[in-house]
């Protein structure tokens, strides 16, 4: 247990999720490792070797020094370069290379969180050298291994863990970036509100109110009058949110009542992980 019971909950989704991914990747054989995921151009190895790298930098190693090929045409930013980094110096790596360098970190990771005293303000490391506080840096830290956890069960076609307690997080998560889509991206008008109808293992009705200044908001009451209302599963929410797949790709399991405009708008917009 941590000190702190704000930081309980993250910590306990995240141990949920990381020993799942154990599990899942400990018995693939070496060719295994190199199958697609839906997290663009990674494979099953490359998810693995992004978490080992993540949260190797959370306990304080010293990131990898190594130079990245030229032809790693989906490195387009100074975030994704950084990201990549931990990945690619673990591309030849084997599998029993990968399964125990997880496990050790896992354990050395663990007993950090056992022994976790610092204050939840604490100001820790964040990627590209900024900082967060401890209680963010968990709570993302919560989110990444159970999105990355459902990749690596889409590509071994191995469901599961879809109302898990990190699946909780991500969607807390998400829903805190949905009033942005809505008002400021998909362009809402002013005093509308947009209905998200989710349905499936984890099920919520939220609805973003967009005020007189363009401002939006998300509650869990309903609207009378909505101009749009998005009906549809929790594996489709979150891998739209995360951008895992387009709405153009899964629209039959996309029902939309509405402005149709405004609609595909939204849908267009919902992607907002990095």
């Amino acid at each position: 247990m941590t000190v702190h019971p704000s930081l309980q909950t993250y910590a306990d989704a995240w141990t949920h999720s990381i020993e799942s991914i154990a599990e899942l990747v400990k018995p693939l054989a070496e060719g295994e490792w190199n199958r697609r995921t839906p997290c663009p151009a990674w494979s099953v190895r490359d998810i693995v070797s992004h978490i080992i790298g993540m949260e190797s930098e959370q306990l304080g190693d010293p990131r990898p020094i190594h130079s990245l090929p030229r032809d790693l045409y989906h490195v387009q930013s100074d975030f994704s370069r950084y990201m990549e980094m931990q990945v690619d110096v673990r591309r030849h790596h084997t599998a029993p290379e990968m399964t125990s360098e997880l496990e050790y970190m896992i354990i050395r990771r663990a007993r950090q969180l056992r022994n976790e005293t610092r204050d939840p303000e604490t100001m820790v490391r964040a990627p590209l050298g900024a900082e967060q506080t401890l209680e963010l840096a968990l709570r993302m830290r919560a989110f990444d291994v159970w999105v990355h956890e459902q990749d690596l069960r889409t590509a071994l076609v191995q469901p599961g863990n879809l109302d898990s307690p990190g699946a909780t997080i991500v969607r807390d998560t998400l829903l805190e970036a949905l009033p942005k889509v809505v008002a400021k991206d998909a362009g809402a008008p002013a005093s509308s509100a947009i209905v998200l109808d989710v349905h499936g293992p984890l099920e919520f009705l939220r609805t973003v109110r967009v005020d007189a200044e363009g401002r939006g908001s998300v509650d869990g009451s309903p609207s009378l009058g909505p101009a749009v209302t998005l009906a549809m599963d929790w594996e489709t929410y979150f891998r739209l949110a995360c951008g895992r797949v387009r709405a153009a790709a899964v629209g039959e399991r996309i029902k939309v009542e509405g402005d149709q405009d405004l609609a595909t708008a939204i849908l267009q917009n919902f992607a907002v992980t990095p």
